[in-house]
This record gives C-alpha cells, structure tokens and sequence, in this order.
C-alpha cells in the first residue's frame, strides 16, 4: 500500500503563488512512466484534467518497449504548475523513470519567419489530428575534434540548418515535428517530438533526415521513446487490459 504524502510538503508545493514563464513560449515536460502496482487510473484522470484546467495541454501515450508504459507530454505557461502535475502523476502510482525538460523556442536560424508558424512553434496545440504514431529523443550538435558544431561560424551554420529544414519540410502532412530547446535545462540540447499518420513515417522521416550534413556530420541522439497516442481513457485502456 502507498503510504501517505507528507500533508505539508504537498500543501507548500500547491500553494505557490507566483508562476515561473518562460519570457516566451511554454514550459514543456515529457514524463515516461512505470505504472506501480497500485496504480490509480482515477488519480490520473484528476491531475490531467486539474492540469488541463489550468491551461496546460497534456498528450498521452501507451508506450511500446521496455523502458516504460505511460507517456505524458505536458506544456503550459508555467513550470510551477508543470512540477505540481509531475508530483500528481508519481503520487497516483505511475512513477517517472525517465523525463526531458524543455522549452519551446523559435530558432536562431529562423528569426523572420511569418506570425503564423511562430505561434505554431512557440504554443503548439497537440496533439495534431489523425497523428497518432509517436516518437521522442533528445538530441544535441557534436562537438568532436573533427566535426564541431560551435566552431562554425554562423552563417556556415544557417546554411546548414535551411538545408535541414528542408529535409524535414519533404514529410509535410506526415509528420510534425515538434523541437523544443533545453540547453542548460536537461542533458541534451534539444527535445524531439514527433508525430505521424503511420509507424513508417517516423522511421522514414528520422531515417532520410540523418543523411542531411547537418545531422550525418553533427548530430548526436539520446534514447527513443516510441509509442501510440489517444484519448486518456484509450491509453489507459491498453495499460491496464
């Protein structure tokens, strides 16, 4: 039996007046969880709904694999009420045993582009449509003694990323990629969020764009988190069968 939470450290936690924003964009927390043998899918539903009220998006996701069984992406504007829905999620039993912290961001490298996509990239609504194939890896640029990402200059560095998106712009309509920054936040320097019509598509996507220069020369990936998304009662459903 799960003992009791200690009634003061979780009314200090809950009562934090002043929230934590980003000066732009979200707060974003990607939570992989094992569910405890205790778990209580009704204490799940209530800290997603209670997130989801206070102005938080959270996707869930039936993991495939080993590493774990639930996953939670949340994003909202502030990381107070981020750490509280975190603390919610372990206290009804499905307990992180992997997380990323991030933030959305607009690229150094893509500064002018039109209102719509940056307001697409920094609040996002998930998850898209019809989308329900998931992935999610850290990733950072090398910095090896032949191939140094932070030895380029910027403009070299530009180039190379236009290249990139490029790549990335050939899966239009079959996958969104979500990139959320976390340099100084969390091992990597950036999170990979992706979402597809198929299984396939994200193998392929993944698969086409590592051949670009800038990832076959500079890139370095973390651990992948694969999974399907849907409603919280279609994810629990396929945990709890």
């Amino acid at each position: 039996m799960r003992p009791a939470a200690r009634p003061g450290a979780l009314r200090s936690l809950h009562l934090v007046a002043v929230p934590l924003s980003p000066t732009t964009g979200w707060g974003v927390l990607h939570l992989f969880c094992r569910l405890a043998p205790d778990f209580d899918a009704n204490a799940l539903r209530k800290a997603v709904g209670a997130a989801e009220a206070d102005e938080c998006q959270v996707v869930p996701v039936a993991l495939l694999g080993h590493k774990a069984d639930l996953g939670l992406m949340a994003l909202g504007p502030d990381v107070w009420r981020l750490r509280r829905f975190q603390s919610d999620v372990a206290a009804g039993g499905a307990e992180p045993v992997q997380s990323y912290v991030s933030l959305t961001e607009i690229s150094e490298y893509a500064a002018g582009i039109p209102d719509e996509m940056r307001q697409a990239r920094l609040f996002p609504q998930l998850p898209p449509e019809g989308k329900t194939a998931f992935c999610f890896y850290p990733m950072s640029k090398r910095r090896g003694e032949a191939f140094n990402w932070y030895a380029l200059d910027y403009d070299a560095r530009k180039e190379l990323m236009l290249g990139h998106g490029a790549v990335g712009r050939t899966f239009h309509g079959r996958v969104l990629q979500v990139i959320t920054g976390s340099t100084g936040l969390d091992d990597y320097e950036w999170g990979v969020t992706l979402f597809a019509t198929h299984p396939d598509d994200l193998k392929e996507c993944v698969y086409v764009m590592r051949f670009d220069e800038a990832s076959a020369r500079y890139a370095e990936f973390g651990p992948f988190y694969t999974g399907m998304v849907g409603t919280l009662d279609e994810v629990l459903a396929a945990l709890t069968a």
